[in-house]
């Protein structure tokens, strides 16, 4: 379950992630309930928040894949993560000086997507570099059991901490704990990673990029379901801020104490996904979408606070089981001078349609209430993937037809 582990650089990469993510998600908590309190509760608000955060990976991540697939991977991502960090440190300052606005939440979260589009494919493609491609699944598996354990204290820390303290702190102890993976990136042995040569600068890499997913129907259905069920379905930071506080009137511990229980059923999905050493089949791509948009529905029509908790378990199993096959099966799909294009894609179609998500389930929820995003992206879910395997069973039964075809004119 922890063979990734045995390599050291991934070691190093690995423990600067477990504080980094902590103070992540402590942030994401801390932010959110920063916009809630500005704008008395507004899911529109929260919405258009999210929306700037995401929105430049809808111009930025494509780029970003083509320079990950040029540069040095890890001596960027020390650079990157260091703007991450100021970042926080400058929200922090001028939430603790008494003088944020709600326009100025916006600017970094604007800020912060545009280090995040150019940090995020670097970080997918520079998994095999650490581990080699025998490794990937579960170097993979263990990236999501750290994220979702730092997702179980994250949040429940940063509950107590905005209560006791407020949220200026805890966007400074994010800033802080930038300093653990900068740390562990330095340490590595540059040696010892499994680099591929640089691609040169050259014209149409991008287009490049996206010629070979076309090329790729496999790749292609992968892509489609996952950017539906990202966009609509996984959506967590804000539909269960809607939960905890607009329909069961919570604080912000009860926010934090759903978004926890989320990520235990997540990291049971990791620990699940860390077994696997082969790369997953479509099959289990689409099947644990299916099953994730039904937990999902139920989860969203659960009629008390603790039902609807429990309920997330599940939630946060399958979706990490979904987003764990999708992105491993991706990775070892493709050609190695090419992965970072590829992987630029596939966290374009992951996180790029919250821009588009955000807003519509925020409008959806102040119209129909606090449960009426999560009902409504089960039931996209479901539809995608049927819709999707619909598609793909046509083509693959009109390929049977003219395979046939062939065979009996030869």
């Amino acid at each position: 379950m922890f063979a990734s582990l045995h390599t050291r650089n991934y070691r190093l990469y690995l423990s600067g992630q477990v504080v980094s993510n902590v103070g992540t998600w402590m942030q994401r908590i801390a932010q959110d309930w920063l916009v809630l309190d500005l704008t008395h509760g507004s899911a529109t608000a929260l919405g258009i928040a999210a929306a700037l955060q995401f929105a430049p990976m809808l111009v930025l991540t494509l780029w970003g894949g083509v320079l990950a697939d040029r540069v040095d991977k890890r001596t960027m991502l020390v650079v990157v993560q260091s703007a991450m960090g100021l970042c926080a440190l400058v929200l922090g300052t001028v939430v603790l000086t008494g003088v944020v606005e709600l326009w100025q939440v916006y600017a970094f979260c604007l800020l912060l997507g545009c280090f995040s589009a150019f940090d995020t494919p670097m970080r997918q493609s520079f998994v095999s570099e650490m581990v080699g491609p025998g490794q990937v699944v579960n170097a993979v598996a263990l990236n999501s059991l750290v994220f979702n354990l730092a997702r179980i204290v994250g949040p429940a820390v940063a509950g107590l901490l905005i209560v006791a303290i407020g949220t200026g702190w805890v966007f400074l102890l994010n800033a802080v704990s930038f300093l653990g993976v900068i740390a562990g990136l330095l340490l590595m042995r540059p040696e010892a990673l499994f680099r591929t040569e640089g691609v040169p600068r050259a014209p149409h890499q991008l287009r490049e990029g996206l010629a070979y997913v076309r090329s790729r129907p496999d790749l292609v259905a992968i892509l489609v379901l996952v950017f539906l069920v990202s966009t609509f379905g996984i959506n967590f930071f804000m539909t269960i801020a809607l939960l905890a506080r607009n329909v069961f009137g919570r604080d912000a511990e009860g926010y934090g104490l759903l978004t926890t229980l989320l990520a235990v059923g997540s990291v049971l999905g990791a620990m699940i996904a860390a077994r696997r050493s082969a790369k997953p089949r479509l099959r289990v791509v689409a099947g644990s979408g299916l099953a994730f948009g039904v937990v999902l529905t139920v989860a969203g029509s659960m009629p008390t606070y603790l039902a609807a908790g429990l309920a997330l378990i599940p939630v946060g199993f399958l979706s990490l089981s979904f987003t764990t096959a999708a992105n491993s099966s991706v990775q070892l799909s493709v050609p190695p001078e090419l992965r970072g294009r590829v992987m630029a894609i596939y966290m374009l179609v992951l996180l790029g349609g919250t821009p588009l998500g955000g807003p519509l389930l925020g409008v959806l929820a102040e119209h129909y209430g606090g449960r009426a995003p999560l009902v409504a992206g089960g039931i996209v879910t479901v539809l995608s993937v049927l819709a999707v395997g619909a598609v793909l069973a046509r083509r693959q039964v009109a390929l049977s037809r003219v395979l046939t075809r062939q065979a009996r004119l030869g």
